[in-house]
């Protein structure tokens, strides 16, 4: 098959692409063979059934997610809450995730095929004075290098804190450092968690849980670390509140969607924006997992290209 110069760009940055069918030799018959999706988005989740256990879908269209497997994957301690995925340039998936409601510790395995995981290893957090150490997620950067976002606790408010890998096997990282402009603004505030990192137009926007108001918030900023600038507060796209563990993706036609968890409704809604996170459809019950799955994440993958980087 022949691609355009455009796609095949498009490919080799890890960008969704329309569905690519192949051509016709003269003669053969009309019908078009059959083509895998473009686009293949694997959710990585915990259950209200289990928060010990990794449940694995996939989906070609972002919405309607079948399983891949249930349980997946049990650590061989603690918990398995949270669980963030991405595919790292060696093919293989890596998987972190938050090991208990208290601790120093979060969690590392990899699988070749998103079905069979391996236990890498417990990663200690060095910070000190903390009691907690939840939501860690994957950002690997449009620059190469592979980030975990994690939240930590002092025993009162959550920072969000960030380490990035220092060898290619994922198991060396960085001093956590908190990311500036995301600490509570003041004494009483309970600060920011779930925090998850998209690259768009030269620039980082983390979507954050305020802790505080229970609102997901939007900051901006021109390096990873940060400093971020908060530019939508409270109820700025309509989502109500509380609202927790979202995962953002881009979609095949250059707009966004938002998963998150309604907890105290007990389902799960995704939105979309077309306009750069201006705007948002209002948001949409999540078809046959809602009230299933718990804070998940979503990693979207073009056929044929690499491993992709968040935005």
């Amino acid at each position: 098959m022949e691609l355009s110069r455009r796609s095949v760009l498009a490919l080799a940055a890890g960008l969704p692409l329309p569905f690519l069918v192949s051509g016709r030799a003269a003669g053969a018959p009309t019908a078009a063979p059959a083509v895998e999706p473009s686009v293949r988005y694997t959710m990585t989740a915990f259950t209200n059934a289990s928060e010990t256990d990794l449940y694995v879908y996939e989906s070609t269209d972002a919405t309607t997610f079948l399983p891949v497997r249930g349980p997946a994957y049990t650590p061989p301690g603690g918990l398995l809450r949270d669980p963030s995925l991405i595919r790292h340039r060696d093919g293989r998936f890596y998987l972190t995730y938050t090991t208990g409601w208290e601790g120093q510790t979060i969690g590392f395995a990899r699988s070749d095929d998103r079905i069979n995981w391996t236990h890498l290893y417990d990663y200690q957090v060095k910070v000190p004075g903390v009691t907690s150490t939840w939501a860690p997620e994957w950002f690997a950067d449009p620059n190469g290098e592979i980030n975990v976002v994690v939240s930590l606790s002092d025993g009162y408010r959550f920072t969000p804190h960030l380490m990035t890998a220092t060898d290619a096997e994922l198991r060396s990282w960085t001093p956590l450092t908190p990311m500036a402009g995301l600490a509570a603004k003041d004494e009483v505030s309970y600060g920011y968690i779930d925090t998850t990192v998209v690259h768009h137009l030269g620039k980082y926007y983390a979507f954050t849980k305020n802790e505080s108001t229970k609102y997901l918030e939007l900051a901006v900023a021109e390096q990873l670390a940060g400093r971020y600038s908060f530019v939508q507060t409270d109820d700025w796209a309509g989502w109500g509140t509380p609202r927790e563990g979202q995962s953002v993706i881009r979609l095949p036609d250059g707009g966004w969607r938002v998963f998150f968890d309604a907890y105290d409704d007990g389902k799960y809604f995704y939105s979309d924006s077309h306009d750069d996170f201006r705007t948002w459809t209002p948001p949409a019950e999540l078809p046959g997992l809602s009230g299933t799955v718990r804070h998940f994440t979503v990693l979207a993958e073009s056929r044929g290209a690499g491993p992709a980087h968040n935005g």
